[in-house]
């Protein structure tokens, strides 16, 4: 299911002679909140550019289609970029952030009453795939409170977010680790969250906007143009709290459904989101196009200790800010 992508073509308000077609892919997530809201106003169609749009489950199932030459510029989270980097030599770079932190553990609060519990042979845990930040999360969950490494990880179920919610919902998970706004849909399911990510990991970056290398080369202007519009979505996205959380849960519940194809699985009502979880789960990130070098430099040096990547490299070799300065 993690491989499933999407594609959505969106309407335009220009001759499509004078359109630049740019092909973005989107984590499906709230986490990429400033690409759909910025779809749903229109104004990467006001800015000249006719987007087509990728949508796929995970970050790391992003970063893996980032090899593919038709997709010109990605919102996902960091930790996937610097893997797609450096693992894949995928030529990219980040321009701007999209939000910090995001990730969190639910617990089913009659299994689990402290994080200790994650110690417990029976205690079934859910989380992402390794080297996703939801996995980092559950990393620095280990080190922050002294767990046993592995025995935890052990009995770690690799599942995908929505996989992990319909484990909770039938009774097959304890313990979940995900990126937002699934935590927030762990909750409507009974479970509760018991740590997010800045208990554990302070600062964390969370998503970022990248491109290209040759889209920078050729077109710095659509680059510059595609920073100013999700800087202006952020903002937006600050000042209109609940309108936002409305967006969102159309968006995505209308992505969900061509995802995983739920009315002929007959699961769409395990899936539904609301827009009281994704106003919820949106109160847990920062959205923000800023982005300090210091916190990537941090989680370029721990995918390097955790094997994420080959090799470290520096945070400049990444980074490209001068179109959102």
């Amino acid at each position: 299911m993690a491989a499933l992508a999407v594609v959505i073509m969106c309407g335009l308000h220009a001759h499509a002679g004078e359109m630049f077609p740019l092909h973005i892919a989107v984590e499906f997530t709230d986490h990429a909140a400033g690409a759909y809201i910025a779809r749903d106003k229109g104004w990467f169609e006001a800015e000249g550019i006719k987007p087509t749009f990728y949508s796929y489950l995970t970050g790391m199932s992003l970063a893996a289609a980032l090899c593919r030459g038709e997709i010109q510029a990605a919102y996902l989270c960091l930790l996937p970029a610097i893997n797609a980097r450096a693992n894949a030599g995928t030529r990219i770079k980040v321009v701007a952030g999209t939000h910090k932190h995001g990730y969190a553990l639910a617990i089913n609060p009659d299994r689990v009453k402290s994080v200790k519990d994650l110690e417990r042979p029976d205690i079934r845990i859910g989380a992402v795939r390794a080297g996703g930040p939801a996995d980092a999360i559950l990393l620095k969950t280990i080190e922050r409170y002294d767990l046993d490494q592995a025995g935890i990880l052990s009995r770690v179920r690799r599942m995908s977010p929505p996989m992990q919610i319909m484990a909770i919902q039938t009774g097959k998970l304890d313990a979940s680790f995900s990126p937002e706004h699934w935590p927030a849909m762990a909750e409507e399911a009974g479970f509760k969250i018991l740590l997010r990510s800045q208990d554990v990991w302070p600062d964390m970056q969370g998503s970022v906007l990248i491109v290209k290398e040759e889209l920078i080369r050729d077109h710095p202007d659509m680059v510059r143009k595609l920073t100013a519009i999700t800087g202006k979505a952020t903002t937006w996205i600050n000042q209109h709290p609940e309108e936002a959380a409305s967006v969102m849960a159309e968006q995505l519940q209308i992505q969900g459904d061509k995802m995983f194809s739920l009315e002929r699985s007959g699961r769409r009502a395990m899936l539904k989101i609301s827009q009281q979880a994704v106003r919820r789960s949106m109160e847990r990130l920062e959205y923000t196009t800023h982005i300090d070098s210091k916190g990537v430099q941090a989680a370029i040096d721990f995918a390097a200790r955790q094997g994420y990547i080959k090799k470290r490299f520096r945070a400049a070799d990444i980074l490209d800010l001068r179109f959102s300065q």
